[in-house]
């Protein structure tokens, strides 16, 4: 069994490649069901949580990434979320690869966020709004730039500090990217805004987005967490990654239901609609779009197949 590391992944998993294998894996799809979660106590001030997600397609490939949250680590130093991903033969069983989860989750949740925005951003978008600083928020900027002209980003985070620094270390001479304290001029003024944040308050507001604004929301992986104000939901033709995923897990789509504002008919498709043409993403360039992710394990799967197939 081969064992593939982060750098290894960093290295492997080209941007526009793992875009167009997500495509091809939302086109032919597989088994993936929804993640398990298991409460783990840990006699710290928060519970961890254990999360398993298998995938397979059958005759080809079975996997499972193992992940554990622990809230508790940030003061210890050390990443909340970690695991590892197992990569077994779909005919056999055998294992074939153990491959770094941090790294193979990073990249392809990127990546599912720009195969959203092929189908949903505007084909000129040039300027970019980041709000999140952690681990995400470079792989998010780099894919989105893989499949649109993106030459202008602005960075916000709640710590100033951390976005300065995130901008100076991805500030390229035909690639401005700037770190900013106004999110809401830098919302009006973008072309997509990106949130990759914990936050259980709307940071992006409807009253803020320009016409043709595509809406990339990354966070909010539980029923409580928000990071778009019911104003923005309304006004959007929404997108998701899995139907059964959002409407189990995401604070921006289950709140709106909750409200009266979104109801399910209004969910207008998900990446398994668009990737085989059987519902059209953006319709007119002034339409305002949102694309919301929770994650699933058929991402998962394709990115670590990709991996074992280039390392």
């Amino acid at each position: 069994m081969r064992i593939i590391s982060a750098s290894e992944i960093e290295a492997a998993l080209d941007y526009r490649v793992l875009v167009e294998r997500l495509r091809q894996a939302f086109r032919f799809g597989g088994g993936a069901p929804l993640r398990h979660r298991h409460t783990i106590p840990t006699y710290g001030e928060h519970d961890a949580t254990l999360m398993l997600m298998p995938a397979w397609q059958t005759g080809r490939h079975i996997g499972v990434k193992i992940a554990t949250l622990f809230p508790d680590n940030a003061a210890r130093k050390l990443p909340t979320i970690m695991g590892a991903y197992l990569l077994l033969d779909g005919k056999t069983g055998s294992p074939l690869a153990l491959i770094d989860g941090p790294a193979l989750t990073n990249r392809r949740t990127a990546c599912t966020s720009a195969l959203g925005a092929q189908y949903l951003a505007r084909q000129d978008c040039e300027r970019l709004l980041m709000v999140g600083t952690g681990a995400l928020a470079p792989h998010l900027i780099l894919a989105h730039a893989a499949v649109r002209p993106i030459c202008h980003v602005l960075i916000w985070g709640r710590t100033p500090a951390k976005a300065d620094r995130l901008a100076s270390r991805m500030d390229r001479p035909k690639f401005r990217v700037r770190a900013t304290q106004d999110l809401e001029g830098a919302a009006r003024g973008a072309h997509v805004i990106c949130c990759a944040t914990a936050s259980e308050t709307p940071l992006i507001h409807g009253d803020w987005l320009a016409p043709g604004t595509h809406l990339d929301l990354v966070g909010g992986h539980t029923p409580e967490a928000r990071e778009a104000d019911d104003a923005a939901v309304a006004m959007a033709r929404v997108f998701v990654d899995s139907r059964e995923g959002a409407l189990a897990e995401a604070g921006d789509i289950i709140q709106p239901i909750q409200s009266g504002v979104l109801r399910r008919d209004d969910i207008a498709g998900d990446l398994f609609d668009l990737a085989r043409g059987e519902r059209a993403g953006r319709r007119y360039y002034d339409q305002i779009t949102l694309f919301k992710s929770v994650g699933m394990a058929l991402e998962d799967l394709a990115a670590a197949q990709l991996a074992a197939e280039v390392v």
